[in-house]
């Protein structure tokens, strides 16, 4: 892919993402379909035009830990997303939507190093070692792309269709916890809307960092203490609605809680 065309692409979605009017897909179009690497680049322009921009990186998200996902997609493992400082959102703030544009809720484990995670090759005792504790979490995905109408192509380029994220406030040692059985619901209102484990997080959420770090590691851009890494849904993702509240449990880690609202133009 050339690069005025990773240009092009860039500029469609972050266009998007500014005026908070969603774009066509950009697969079949500006990207070839399947065309991953080239999606990649894709990404890594937005966040270095955010970076440059004065946005600071704070960690990485991974998506697509499903199989059932996956299947959907016709890919047989997950992407990820750079998250940054302005994407996190207090445990039980109001999110006003119109930051958003189509936004939906997911519960998650958040890890959050206390040690580099260098290795190309990481195991789960090398992910265990690195993480200083784990925290409940709530991520709010969000498409640039219009309907959610995406292929693997269109969300690794929209940077994992990221919008932003809840931290709870009761951190845990992974070293205490069998992230594969711990069992979640998200619930709206006291209301149950999804349910899940860990083990639906390509079988444990310590199977999904060890993947996000080596992919970053054979990249060149290794994970760093301090950094925070969303592992993947427990369960499925759930449609925002405004005036909405969403708890999201899970069992060992405690909860976390967001909600939404529409608030008027200054």
């Amino acid at each position: 892919m050339s690069a005025e065309a990773v240009r092009e692409a860039a500029a469609i979605l972050t266009g998007a993402y500014r005026s908070k009017v969603p774009c066509p897909p950009l697969r079949g179009k500006v990207l070839e379909v399947g065309d991953v690497e080239a999606a990649y680049a894709v990404q890594r322009a937005q966040v270095e035009e955010w970076t440059a921009q004065g946005r600071r990186p704070v960690g990485a998200k991974v998506g697509l830990t499903s199989p059932a996902v996956q299947q959907a997609f016709g890919v047989f493992q997950p992407d990820f997303g750079v998250l940054f400082a302005d994407m996190a959102v207090p445990d039980g703030a109001e999110v006003d939507l119109g930051r958003l544009l189509q936004p939906k809720v997911e519960a998650e484990v958040a890890f959050v190093l206390g040690a580099d995670l260098p290795y190309e090759e990481p195991t789960v005792a090398d992910v265990i070692r690195a993480t200083e504790f784990v925290l409940p979490a709530i991520e709010i995905v969000d498409s640039r792309v219009a309907g959610w109408d995406i292929s693997i192509v269109d969300t690794v380029a929209d940077n994992g269709s990221s919008g932003l994220f809840v931290l709870g406030t009761t951190p845990r040692s992974p070293a205490e916890l069998d992230l594969r059985l711990c069992g979640m619901v998200l619930e709206h209102r006291g209301e149950p809307v999804s349910v899940g484990a860990g083990a639906a997080c390509l079988g444990n959420p310590l199977h999904a960092v060890a993947w996000l770090a080596g992919q970053l590691a054979r990249s060149g851009r290794p994970l760093k203490a301090g950094e925070v890494v969303l592992s993947g849904a427990l369960g499925p993702m759930v449609p925002v609605t405004a005036g909405g509240m969403y708890e999201a449990r899970i069992s060992g880690l405690g909860s976390v809680r967001v909600g939404f609202e529409h608030r008027e133009s200054a």
